[in-house]
């Protein structure tokens, strides 16, 4: 009988009790969601996600003593996962703008890219001017149109989910140049001898890690993580590794 009247509350307890551990280990763990198919950023290798964005993350994490659980996803599901709370951040080559900053938080900058444009080298695409009334492929969810919109109203804007889709258009003919990063249009160049990447910048952009804004603690731990790789050399070997150079 005593059993009986004390069951209802030591069962209570023993689920506040695993709740907490439930939490505590959550609090170990950061959820990151990423596009992995635009390298050398994000990419899949065998069969593991690789890059410059997802080293990255895995030592701010290592220094925060976290873990990382990756999700994948499109792109243009990058920021509405973070906001219906699925994600806790994400990296993808994401620009910090003034757009972005309304749903989400971002950690300081932590590379300098932008927007250029990758075409074939014996096209007739040898300026920006080039590109009206051209098809351009770009990816979903990302902001290359809205500059290129305003100079050149009659470009013809073809819109690819993935970021290698995007790239693969050109390449087979179907457009003819694709708006990207720097970094991914000149490891494209590279391992492509055809391509080239024009010497006019379309846009000076800075790349953060974009994050809840109901967690500004993890805000300031990443922070705090990154200014401590970048004075050990932990973020120039990165660099090196992946970016060749291209690191700012």
């Amino acid at each position: 009988m005593v059993l009986h009247k004390l069951l209802p509350t030591t069962l209570f307890v023993l689920f506040l009790s695993g709740f907490a551990s439930g939490s505590q280990a959550a609090s170990d763990t950061i959820r990151v969601i990423t596009d992995p198919t635009l390298p050398p950023m994000e990419f899949m290798q065998s069969g593991q996600r690789a890059g410059f964005d997802v080293e990255l993350v895995e030592a701010l994490a290592k220094e925060m003593g976290k873990k990382v659980e990756w999700t994948d996803s499109d792109y243009q599901g990058l920021i509405p996962a973070i906001v219906s709370g699925r994600a806790d951040a994400a990296v993808s080559a994401i620009y910090i703008s003034d757009a972005r900053k309304k749903l989400v938080d971002f950690t300081d900058p932590y590379l300098v890219g932008g927007q250029v444009v990758l075409t074939k080298k014996d096209g007739t695409i040898k300026t920006l001017k080039d590109l009206d009334g051209r098809n351009v492929s770009v990816q979903m969810g990302t902001d290359s149109t809205k500059y290129l919109q305003g100079k050149f109203p009659h470009v013809k804007f073809v819109e690819a989910e993935k970021g290698e889709v995007m790239l693969d258009l050109v390449n087979t003919g179907r457009t003819d140049a694709a708006i990207t990063g720097r970094q991914a249009a000149g490891l494209y160049a590279h391992n492509h001898p055809n391509f080239t990447v024009l010497p006019e910048q379309i846009t000076t952009r800075e790349y953060g890690i974009a994050v809840s804004k109901k967690q500004p603690e993890l805000i300031k731990e990443m922070n705090a993580a990154l200014a401590r790789i970048r004075s050990d050399g932990g973020y120039q070997k990165i660099a090196d590794k992946w970016l060749k150079g291209q690191a700012q």
